[in-house]
């Protein structure tokens, strides 16, 4: 599946990406160096966790490239009146009777422990490009649907800070 990214992620990638190669490669070059002066390889703990640190680094860098040439760039703006990219949306639960706040990500963005849904998971799709007071359909399965009504569109400018999730 392809990533779907904003602008902005993709530069905040790409500052990962650089930032790995000049700073933290050198650092782990060195730190790899270092333990193998130590002597005797084969029992030397501080050379497996200096090669296995510089390992883990190249597969990030890996990991980020490979993400940005398959990822799909998607636009972070919207209308005023319609649901968007990181716009903070409030919706009404009709079985539960409850509201819940929800800001819509990008999938690498997505973070249910605060609040942020992607614009790939089911209550996502259904209420992009919606409007306040419109009743959506989520459905589940084809068994089981739910409905919701958006109740207040937020439009957030400011930026998500997290670092890009992995899997």
């Amino acid at each position: 599946m392809r990533e779907q990214l904003t602008k902005s992620d993709v530069k905040k990638i790409e500052e990962e990406i650089e930032y790995r190669k000049l700073v933290v490669r050198k650092e782990c070059i060195e730190a790899v160096k270092e333990a193998r002066a130590h002597g005797d390889l084969s029992e030397n703990f501080e050379y497996h966790a200096a090669k296995k640190d510089k390992n883990k680094n190249e597969s990030r860098i890996r990991y980020l490239e490979r993400m940005l040439k398959t990822a799909d760039i998607v636009s972070d703006t919207s209308k005023e009146d319609e649901v968007g990219m990181n716009n903070t949306v409030t919706v009404y639960f009709e079985e539960d009777q409850e509201e819940q706040t929800f800001r819509l990500v990008t999938s690498i963005r997505g973070n249910s422990m605060k609040n942020r849904i992607s614009i790939e998971s089911p209550i996502g799709k259904a209420i992009l490009g919606h409007k306040v007071g419109d009743r959506i359909e989520i459905k589940v399965n084809d068994q089981y649907s739910y409905f919701i009504v958006i109740k207040k569109i937020e439009n957030t400018s400011e930026d998500v800070n997290d670092t890009i999730r992995t899997y």
